[in-house]
């Protein structure tokens, strides 16, 4: 237990100190290659936890402690600790002095008795000290006051929900490959396995529990792929039919790139701006055992990648806060900042407007973002149909996606993560 909680303290750490948190964890998993899977999963627990309710964890630090910390690694080894007390059933006393532990080996081991004395007041008093430090909307919703302010500004009556949404395990769905079958076939080959599941759609289906994927029918044939059922949803939009030409424009790490091929024989591109993640896009055609171009580029620079050929779709996941998804990103709920929005903003319009001249006249571009925050999703598309006159936009609709998704908008709920859509067809 003493080298899990080091390595969670560190990995926290990290991202307090700037680092996203899937950097923090490929650097710690770097730096010990031969630590467990238990220990890794441990990790990994402790690590996301504190910072989903990273809120309320330092409200109760900061009324326990006689005065603010200075010491960052001393913070991060309580909140971890607290993480731990609260919210898992590790046993308390062990917890309590492998963090005493921990404590001797930071400095010269100053803070050893500040650690001791915080966590057994905690544990005789945690009960009422949380509920007592809810009153607090940062530490009842373990949001940022800025973000908090604005989900009240924009969703009046949902506000709530989608905070507390965000501090949720994220559900794990799979899609089904409609090449090899459909989600009642799938689930009874899981039901062989023993493992539940339910319905979600024709295709899509969520487990009642996450899985490996090695303990998936088939899943290294090609028969499923793990994806959000929000997610699924853009291939489905994008309506694409045999023989189409198909740009899938940001596609790591390739998820809707295999998705768009199991629904119609294209001729696809699929491109993105960060090379080491195309290996990702690879891994998944290989899996699902098709073939696309793909491509090293920048979507906003299309003279230096295309060959001049209109596209008659183009699936634009577009750059955006990935708010919608802070469920399985914690950390992005402390390293995000109110005036990163105005720079995603910028992008996207950059983007739009560089990709619109690619598409064949009657052809579609679906606008897609992770996020649930206006500004970068329906005041963005707003602002690129008042820019294009020859932009129509189009109503949502496919039998496969989620009924909550009428206005382009999909809020985190227990079933699927947050997306926005626009469709958008080129006047003829």
């Amino acid at each position: 237990m003493l080298l899990t909680q080091t390595l969670a303290c560190e990995t926290v750490f990290a991202v307090l100190s700037g680092q996203n948190l899937t950097e923090a964890l490929s650097t710690t998993w770097r730096q010990n290659p031969n630590i467990t899977p238990q220990q890794r999963g441990a990790v990994q627990d402790i690590a996301y936890g504190t910072l989903r309710h990273l809120g309320l964890l330092e409200a109760i630090l900061n009324t326990l402690a006689n005065k603010p910390l200075k010491e960052l690694e001393l913070k991060v080894l309580l909140l971890t600790t607290l993480y731990q007390l609260q919210f898992t059933r590790a046993g308390a006393h062990a917890v309590v002095d492998h963090a005493v532990n921990v404590a001797a080996k930071i400095g010269q081991g100053k803070g050893k008795g500040l650690v001791n004395a915080v966590l057994r007041s905690f544990l005789r008093q945690k009960d009422e000290l949380v509920v007592a430090v809810q009153k607090n909307e940062r530490a009842k919703f373990s949001h940022p006051k800025w973000w908090m302010t604005e989900m009240k500004n924009a969703y009046p009556k949902q506000w709530q929900q989608i905070l507390q949404a965000n501090n949720q395990h994220p559900p794990m769905t799979l899609r089904v490959n409609r090449r090899h079958g459909d989600a009642d076939q799938y689930l009874a080959l899981l039901a062989e396995r023993g493992i539940a599941a339910r319905r979600l759609s024709q295709y899509s289906i969520q487990l009642e529990k996450a899985q490996s994927v090695d303990a998936l029918p088939h899943f290294f044939d090609g028969w499923v792929s793990v994806q959000d059922w929000g997610a699924q949803a853009a291939a489905h939009l994008l309506d694409v039919k045999d023989g189409m030409r198909v740009l899938d424009a940001c596609a790591a790490p390739g998820g809707k790139t295999g998705h768009i091929l199991e629904l119609a024989n294209v001729d696809l591109t699929a491109i993105d701006a960060d090379a080491g993640r195309l290996k990702r896009v690879e891994d998944n055609l290989s899996r699902l055992n098709f073939s696309a171009t793909v491509l090293a580029a920048n979507a906003s620079e299309p003279t230096s990648w295309w060959d001049g050929k209109p596209f008659d779709r183009i699936l634009a996941d577009v750059p955006c806060s990935a708010t919608g998804v802070a469920r399985r990103h914690p950390d992005i709920k402390w390293l995000r900042r109110p005036e990163d929005f105005a720079e995603f903003a910028r992008q996207q319009e950059k983007m739009l407007d560089q990709l619109w001249p690619l598409i064949a006249s009657g052809g579609k571009l679906l606008y897609a973002t992770c996020s649930v925050f206006p500004v970068e999703n329906r005041l963005s598309a707003q602002a690129f149909a008042a820019r294009h006159p020859d932009a129509q936009w189009e109503v949502l609709s496919s039998e496969y996606i989620p009924a909550d998704l009428s206005e382009g908008q999909l809020l985190p709920n227990s079933e699927h993560d947050g997306f926005y859509y626009a469709l958008f067809t080129k006047a003829v």
